[in-house]
């Protein structure tokens, strides 16, 4: 709940490359060898989602600020119990706000409208250990289903089970 998102931001930045910003930090070049399609990246930050960002001298602090503000507050990390809130956290930032409240939503069975509002909250908010384990068995279903799978699938359930098993300590 409130208080959750520093917790939350520290497992999901490792994942983006750690607060390292040598680590942290990707070129144009290094993108297209991997065949990373958000191309330049510093902390999960890429320039394809912020072309008018200094992506090379983005600091913690302000990855932090946008990892708030368009990804925390959007699915209302404040109100949702451990660990959901961090797996949704993640789910937005890997897979998209939408895709990860529509998630949500599909978990504790209510309409997948894409709309975080009362009725998802409602039943969310009350949300335990298994409803957040269903949330990240529905979550790795939908990466079985999307484009470049095949390639990246690998990559992706590590993360979700590191992100899973990270959220426990």
């Amino acid at each position: 709940m409130i208080g959750d998102f520093d917790k939350a931001f520290s497992i999901v930045v490792y994942e983006e490359g750690g607060t390292d910003p040598d680590r942290a930090y990707q070129s144009p070049e290094q993108a297209i060898a991997r065949g990373d399609s958000g191309g330049e990246t510093k902390f999960g930050i890429s320039k394809k989602a912020y072309p008018n960002l200094d992506i090379k001298n983005l600091t913690l602090d302000q990855a932090k600020e946008i990892y708030n503000s368009e990804y925390w507050v959007k699915i209302k990390g404040d109100q949702l119990p451990w660990p959901l809130c961090l797996f949704v956290f993640d789910s937005a930032i890997n897979q998209g706000v939408d895709a990860a409240i529509k998630m949500l939503q599909k978990t504790v069975g209510v309409a997948q409208d894409g709309i975080l509002g009362r009725d998802t909250l409602a039943v969310a908010t009350k949300a335990n250990q298994f409803k957040s384990a269903q949330f990240m068995a529905v979550r790795g279903l939908r990466y079985t289903g999307t484009r470049g799978f095949d390639v990246d699938g690998k990559d992706w359930f590590t993360r979700l089970f590191d992100v899973a098993m990270k959220s426990s300590t």
